[in-house]
C-alpha cells in the first residue's frame, strides 16, 4: 500500500514545490512584474485565502465523488494552472493562476489524507499521513532549492513549467496505480460548521492557524531576508532552502513517530517553544548583518525551525482523526483550511510589517504567533480532553 501512496506523495511534492518556492523567487518575480516585494508577497496571501475558503466548499460539492476520480481531477487542474502561471503576461493573470493552484491543491491534499485514513489500519495512520507529507518535505529538500536555482539561471517562469511536468507524472501514476476506495459518507456544509464548533476540534484548528501564521510570516520572505540582511546571492539562497528542507524532513519523520508513540501535548509544546525562539533570533541576528557568526546562527535558527515546525502537521492530523475517526474526512479538510487561514494571516501581516518597518521584523511576527499557539495549547488541551497520545487523553481512556 505504501508503494501506491508514493504517487500521492509525489503529488504533495509538486504542491509543496510550487507553494514553498515562492519565498526563493519572490525578489526576481517582483522585479519582472514591476511590483514591490510586499505586493508580490500578496500572491501567497491570495493563494492561502483561496485555499482556506475553497477547501470546505469543494469538499461539500465533491463529497460523493470517488476519491481516485477526485484526486485525478485535482492534479490535472493543478498541472494546467502551473502552465498558466508560467505563461502569465502580468501580475493579475498570475494571481488568477495562483487561485486555481490553491483550489486544486486544497482539493488534492485533504483527499489524499482522507484516502490514507480509509486505506490504512488505524495504528499506522500517523506514519501513513507522515509518508504522504514526506512529499512536502522532499519538496523542501529537492524541489524548492532546484526551483530557486532554475530561476537564478533562467527565470522564475521556468520553475512553474517544471512543477507542471512533475504534476503530470503524478497524475499518470495515480491513474495507473492507485486502488479505488469508496467515497466517504456525504457531509453537508452545515454539518461541517457544526463539527468545527466543537470545542475539542476548534482548539486543534486554532492551534494550526496560529502555528502556521508564524511559519508563513517568515517562510514567505525568507529568501528576501537573507538577500537583504546578509547579502546572499539569489543562487546561494537555494542552499539555504536545501538546509531548511533537510531539517524539515527530519521533523516530519519525527512528528509521525511522535504522533503514534509519544504524549502529543508535551511534544507540541516543546516544538512551538523552539519555533518561537528560532523566529525571535532571526530578528535579533539581523541587527548584526556584517558578522559571519550572525549569518551562521541564522542558519541554525532555520534548522531549528525546520525540525520543530515540520513535526506538527502529522501530530495535528492524528489528533483530529482520534477525536472521532468517523469524522476524519471532515476534520482533515477543516485542518487544511486552517493551515491556509494561518498562511493568509501570516503572509499578510508579514507583508504589512515589511511595508511599515523592514524585513528584519518577520522574525518578531513569527515568534508572536508561535507563542500564541503555545498559550492556546497550554490553556485548552487538558480542559477539552484532546487526544494527547499514549500517555494521556483519549488514547489513555481507551486502554
Amino acid at each position: 500500500m505504501y508503494r501506491n501512496l508514493a504517487w500521492l506523495a509525489l503529488g504533495a511534492f509538486a504542491i509543496g514545490t510550487e507553494g514553498f518556492m515562492i519565498g526563493g523567487i519572490l525578489p526576481g518575480m517582483a522585479k519582472d512584474l514591476g511590483v514591490s516585494v510586499s505586493a508580490a508577497g500578496h500572491l501567497v496571501t491570495m493563494f492561502a485565502l483561496a485555499y482556506a475558503a475553497g477547501t470546505p466548499l469543494i469538499a461539500v460539492a465533491t463529497a460523493r465523488v470517488p476519491r481516485k476520480t477526485l484526486l485525478l481531477t485535482a492534479m490535472a487542474v493543478f498541472a494546467a494552472a502551473n502552465l498558466l502561471a508560467a505563461w502569465a503576461p502580468n501580475y493579475f493573470v498570475l494571481a488568477f493562476a495562483r487561485i486555481l493552484l490553491a483550489l486544486s491543491a486544497g482539493t488534492f491534499m485533504p483527499a489524499s489524507a482522507g484516502y490514507a485514513s480509509m486505506a490504512i489500519a488505524p495504528e499506522r495512520r500517523g506514519r501513513a499521513l507522515s509518508f504522504i507529507y514526506s512529499g512536502m518535505t522532499i519538496a523542501l529538500v529537492i524541489g524548492v532549492p532546484f526551483g530557486t536555482l532554475l530561476a537564478a539561471h533562467f527565470d522564475w517562469r521556468s520553475t512553474f513549467e517544471a512543477v507542471a511536468l512533475i504534476s503530470a507524472v503524478a497524475l499518470i501514476g495515480i491513474w495507473l496505480k492507485l486502488e479505488p476506495v469508496p467515497a466517504p459518507p456525504a457531509v453537508g456544509l452545515s454539518e461541517r460548521i457544526s463539527v468545527a464548533r466543537r470545542p475539542d476540534v476548534l482548539a486543534v484548528l486554532a492551534l494550526t492557524v496560529l502555528s502556521l501564521a508564524g511559519a508563513f510570516a517568515v517562510a514567505t520572505y525568507l529568501g528576501t531576508y537573507f538577500e537583504t540582511i546578509f547579502d546572499v546571492a539569489p543562487r546561494n539562497v537555494a542552499y539555504i532552502y536545501l538546509v531548511f528542507g533537510l531539517a524539515a524532513a527530519v521533523g516530519n519523520g519525527w512528528g509521525g513517530y511522535a504522533a503514534d508513540r509519544w504524549n502529543r501535548r508535551r511534544f507540541i509544546a516543546a516544538a512551538t517553544t523552539a519555533m518561537a525562539f528560532a523566529f525571535a533570533m532571526l530578528s535579533a541576528l539581523a541587527m548584526f548583518p556584517s558578522s559571519r557568526g550572525s549569518f551562521w546562527a541564522a542558519i541554525g535558527c532555520v534548522v531549528l525551525w525546520g525540525v520543530s515546525g515540520w513535526a506538527l502537521p502529522s501530530l495535528q492530523q492524528v489528533r483530529l482523526v482520534q477525536i472521532d475517526p468517523k469524522l476524519a474526512p471532515v476534520t482533515l479538510s477543516l485542518n487544511s483550511s486552517a493551515t491556509y487561514v494561518g498562511g493568509a494571516l501570516g503572509a499578510g501581516i508579514g507583508a504589512a510589517a515589511i511595508e511599515f518597518t523592514s524585513v528584519t521584523s518577520i522574525g518578531v511576527v513569527g515568534a508572536f504567533f508561535a507563542l500564541a499557539a503555545l498559550a492556546l495549547l497550554l490553556g485548552t488541551s487538558k480542559e477539552n480532553g484532546l487526544a494527547n497520545g499514549p500517555q494521556g487523553g483519549i488514547d489513555r481512556a481507551r486502554t
